[in-house]
């Protein structure tokens, strides 16, 4: 595996360009339901818009994320695209601590590498925050492909099985043998796929998430679905029918959706924005939450390397290959499971025992699918219970 140190420079070119389109976005007229009833409310994003082309500094933002040690690696080992020869970008933060334990954390959509900033100095110091050196942690943070600066797969089939093994890959060539895995919404799919097929080298994995393709067996010869159960999935259906339309189109259209999304950084941004206040625990304020600077180092890190549509083709792929489990067929590594309150699903614990061996569940006081965001003291608290035993 071959490795070149990487640092993020945006050319002042493309800046300037950025700033003139949002000065000449042609407004969608106002409708006559109430703010945010239909989407995101058009008085909240023509703030952020006026903001982003005036004040927000992007070059501060990219010094921030030049703190972060991050790499591109070349990928050599096989894999199940043969005509893809896969780039990776990651961040590798090593631990301060006698002995580190190496972890890959997998960000989601409309997430990136940017969500676990503040995550990471937990994690990798933790004495800095009061913690014990014991439980550093040496972090691996990629970009999944077509994210960032990952580049896009070459050919069809990535899904989050072959990112798995690009994942496992790219830890053995750090030198780690032996690892944990992380991850919420994209990321958890990666995790558990990880533990899938490679459990001689994953230790257990963490989750803040369950994906939403996850599905036990269900045949004759397994236990009846409890009450619990029953009203979890009826929940989940009752959510993908109000709001699980942007999956929808993600997992069916993207390309059509990719045009107006590279197009418009206004579109773009709501696309992303709508998200991170409808699945937070914000109460509907989502700069209670998430700063404007913050929101917009990650929506400008979409706009600027173009891969709004090469992120959701994930989507695409994870339908074609479905995180479904056969009679019979269990994750044999230990799972760890962090209920966030604000979450968009909130399987019971027994959904997931179905397949995984849980020996570590809690139901967070609070927090919602940006966990690493938005809680980020509680997750790593949370990821050094469950690996601690592990080590």
């Amino acid at each position: 595996m071959h490795l070149e140190p990487f640092r993020i420079h945006i050319p002042d070119t493309e800046i300037d360009q950025l700033r003139q389109r949002l000065r000449q976005t042609r407004w969608t007229p106002a409708g006559p339901y109430e703010p945010w009833q239909q989407g995101v409310a058009s008085e909240w994003l023509r703030e952020l818009t006026y903001y982003w082309a005036n004040d927000f500094d992007w070059r501060a933002a990219e010094r921030r994320l030049n703190l972060q040690p991050q790499f591109i690696a070349q990928i050599d080992e096989p894999h199940d695209n043969p005509h893809d020869n896969p780039r990776v970008h990651f961040v590798h933060r090593r631990g301060v601590g006698p002995k580190p334990y190496p972890l890959v954390i997998t960000h989601g959509w409309p997430g990136s590498f940017v969500e676990f900033l503040a995550l990471l100095d937990l994690l990798c110091d933790p004495a800095a925050s009061g913690g014990q050196p014991e439980d550093a942690f040496d972090v691996v943070v990629p970009s999944l492909p077509g994210f960032a600066f990952s580049p896009a797969p070459a050919s069809p089939g990535t899904s989050a099985f072959q990112v798995a093994d690009r994942w496992a890959a790219l830890m053995r060539g750090l030198g780690y043998e032996r690892f944990g895995a992380q991850g919420g919404d994209l990321g958890s799919a990666v995790s558990i796929a990880l533990a899938l097929r490679h459990p001689q080298n994953v230790d257990g994995i963490h989750l803040n998430f369950l994906p939403g393709s996850y599905q036990p067996a269900l045949d004759a010869g397994q236990p009846p679905l409890t009450g619990a159960e029953q009203d979890f999935l009826r929940a989940r259906d009752q959510w993908l029918a109000l709001e699980g339309g942007y999956s929808h189109m993600h997992a069916t259209r993207p390309a059509t959706l990719a045009y107006s999304l590279n197009d418009s950084p206004v579109g773009l941004a709501a696309w992303i924005a709508e998200k991170f206040r409808a699945w937070s625990d914000c109460d509907g304020q989502i700069e209670r939450v998430f700063s404007r600077d913050n929101l917009l180092t990650n929506i400008s890190l979409y706009w600027y390397t173009q891969t709004m549509g090469s992120s959701i083709q994930m989507y695409w792929e994870n339908r074609l290959q479905p995180m479904r489990f056969a009679a019979g067929q269990r994750l044999t590594r230990p799972v760890g499971f962090a209920r966030f309150p604000k979450e968009i699903n909130q399987p019971p614990r027994s959904w997931l025992e179905r397949t995984f061996d849980v020996v570590q569940w809690t139901d967070m006081p609070r927090g919602g699918h940006f966990a690493a965001m938005e809680a980020p003291e509680l997750l790593a608290t949370e990821i050094r219970n469950f690996f601690r035993p592990l080590r």
